[in-house]
């Protein structure tokens, strides 16, 4: 999730654990900067790799295994700054409470999480909240600025357990959603083999539904609220690398990269029907019945016809919004 989500949950056990009134301000703090510590993997980045960081980002550092380390090292750098309010001991601990907290959160979204590392390379994406969620963070954040006021950390606890509630009463509807998916697949006498449901941007009430049926993938939106509303979308057919790209060099860089971003983006792969050389990932619109792609990979047509096999594909990222997109999603939101 973004940042002060995660500082905000991190705090708020951390803070939860205090047994002393007056450490509520250094609880917080630590809890809030172990809880965001492990997004520091996105500093492994190679200017001649672009997909280096989709391997990185939320690997060791999220895994559960590496929880007492990552606690442990940001324990020897809180200290120069604590060392005359609390023991090493104490700030070892408020920093393992806040780290802890990290990866699960971040497998609470579609992003993919691999909790397991190393002994497993599977993303977990739980897909019950979004990636910014105002009605997760907002209730926290004055929580733990209550409990460091007020000096009392009930307030942290109440922080902590309203963000259980929330994060498990996605479950719900997460389960709506699918149950959405599979009435309108029936609609349509598609039988999906593979489906993806997550939560639309900064809300739990518009949800995208993506399944895939006969090599094509279908991709609608559906909003629950007291009923569930289907917001018809799109279909786009599945990447296949012999028939959409007959060009490609399958020993070449280009086609390893392909594979990687394959199993960053759990296979939902397509090509761009705007640009013959994008590969796209199906999860992720902004707008959520629709396919136009937040990123993808761009391939080079050129380099197969030189020969230069060696070179890499290039990260593509669209997440700049216009005022058509940014209107169309109020609309669909509200």
């Amino acid at each position: 999730m973004d940042p002060l989500s995660q500082a905000c949950f991190g705090a708020s056990l951390s803070q939860s654990a205090s047994t002393d009134k007056s450490r509520q301000l250094s609880a917080l703090v630590i809890g809030a900067l172990a809880g965001m510590a492990p997004d520091l993997d996105v500093l492994i980045q190679s200017p001649g790799d672009p997909l280096l960081f989709l391997e990185y980002h939320r690997q060791f550092t999220h895994s559960l295994i590496f929880i007492p380390v990552g606690a442990l090292i940001c324990a020897l750098v809180f200290y120069h700054l604590f060392k005359q309010k609390l023991s090493f001991f104490q700030i070892y601990i408020f920093s393992l409470l806040g780290y802890a907290t990290h990866g699960l959160l971040d497998a609470c979204t579609s992003y993919g999480t691999q909790l397991f590392w190393p002994f497993s390379n599977e993303r977990v994406a739980w897909s019950t909240v979004s990636i910014v969620d105002p009605f997760f963070t907002l209730p926290i954040l004055i929580l733990i600025i209550l409990a460091v006021y007020k000096k009392n950390k009930t307030f942290a606890r109440a922080a902590f357990t309203y963000a259980i509630i929330f994060l498990s009463l996605g479950l719900i509807q997460k389960q709506r959603a699918t149950d959405a998916l599979y009435a309108v697949a029936e609609e349509r006498n598609h039988n999906p083999s593979r489906v993806h449901v997550k939560p639309s941007f900064a809300n739990r009430h518009v949800w995208k539904i993506v399944y895939e049926h006969d090599d094509r993938y279908y991709v609608d939106a559906v909003k629950i609220l007291w009923d569930s509303e289907i917001i018809q979308g799109t279909s786009i057919k599945k990447l296949n690398l012999i028939e959409d790209l007959p060009w490609l060099n399958h020993s070449s860089q280009q086609a390893k990269d392909i594979e990687r971003f394959r199993w960053f983006s759990d296979n939902f792969l397509a090509l761009s029907p705007t640009d013959p050389e994008l590969v796209i990932d199906v999860r992720y619109s902004f707008i959520p019945n629709t396919i136009i792609p937040l990123w993808g990979i761009t391939l080079n047509r050129d380099d197969v016809k030189k020969n230069v096999l060696g070179r890499h594909v290039q990260f593509t990222s669209r997440r700049a919004l216009n005022e058509k997109i940014r209107k169309q999603f109020l609309e669909m939101l509200f």
